[in-house]
């Protein structure tokens, strides 16, 4: 039996390697949800140029780092982020190991086909693996995320599921917007990928909650926070599972504003508000 969803990303762990088996292994049907979409569209964004840079942050669930797979040839540096020790600990136990409890080798596969060899994947995740290395802690209840350390200021950031997990109410996530808007330049991207009309997802035993939202709100929240709308794109769930309930899955990125467009694009809103 399943228990009530009591626990929360911020005060309790889960088992990463089991997070993977139910959502991201080539063994569950959620994966075409949880893996294949994202990583299309990371890959098909990347591959078009339009995002690259200096600075690459990722702040993403559990020990998860396939998504910088696409990323990694576009950025001189990139730096990822994490909540938990436990999930720190694993990362670097597989960014110093050719084996190990994070295996991402069935990520290999669209690269061969499309690439013709395998060795593009193999420097991709090496790529990924120096930068699992120098993973850096962070406490997301803090203005400084990073206290008493100080990141750059970013030409992008990555955040897959975070706002999901770590927002109780949707206030919550709103000021999570705020504070990745302090640490990217102005024109920098953020691209979020989450899950709509979800309460709860199941690692194990354990329900964990889940922020309740559309994609409305997102793009409202987004805007709001100072950033415009670059692209969004919604899948809707074909998977049949009782880990967790949401209705569809969202990629979409924005761009960072500089604040005299921030406050012309608000009041666009709300003139086009009033006049409805």
């Amino acid at each position: 039996m399943v228990s009530s969803p009591t626990k929360f990303y911020l005060e309790d762990d889960f088992d990463p390697k089991q997070f993977q088996e139910q959502y991201l292994s080539d063994k569950t049907n959620l994966s075409a949800d949880f893996l294949d979409f994202p990583m299309t569209n990371l890959t098909k964004t990347f591959s078009e140029g339009k995002i690259k840079g200096h600075t690459l942050l990722d702040i993403s669930v559990g020990t998860m780092v396939c998504q910088l797979l696409p990323a990694c040839d576009h950025f001189e540096n990139i730096i990822v982020l994490k909540s938990r020790d436990k999930y720190i600990t694993e990362l670097k136990r597989w960014a110093n190991s050719p084996t190990g409890l994070l295996d991402w080798g069935h990520l290999a596969k669209p690269y061969v086909d499309t690439e013709g060899k395998s060795e593009n994947f193999q420097k991709k995740e090496e790529k990924v693996r120096s930068a699992a290395q120098h993973v850096m802690k962070i406490d997301l209840e803090k203005e400084n995320i990073v206290e008493p350390m100080v990141l750059p200021q970013a030409d992008a950031i990555i955040s897959y599921r975070i706002p999901d997990v770590v927002s109780q109410e949707e206030k919550d996530y709103r000021k999570l917007v705020r504070k990745f808007q302090n640490y990217l330049k102005p024109g920098g991207i953020i691209i979020i990928v989450g899950d709509l009309d979800n309460t709860h997802y199941t690692v194990g035993k354990d329900k964990f909650h889940a922020l309740n939202y559309n994609e409305d709100f997102v793009k409202k929240a987004l805007v709001g926070g100072g950033f415009v709308v670059d692209h969004s794109e919604v899948k809707k769930r074909t998977a049949v599972s009782d880990l967790t309930d949401y209705k569809a899955v969202m990629f979409t990125f924005f761009s960072l504003l500089s604040d005299f467009e921030s406050h012309i694009q608000i009041w666009k809103m709300v003139v086009s508000h009033n006049k409805h």
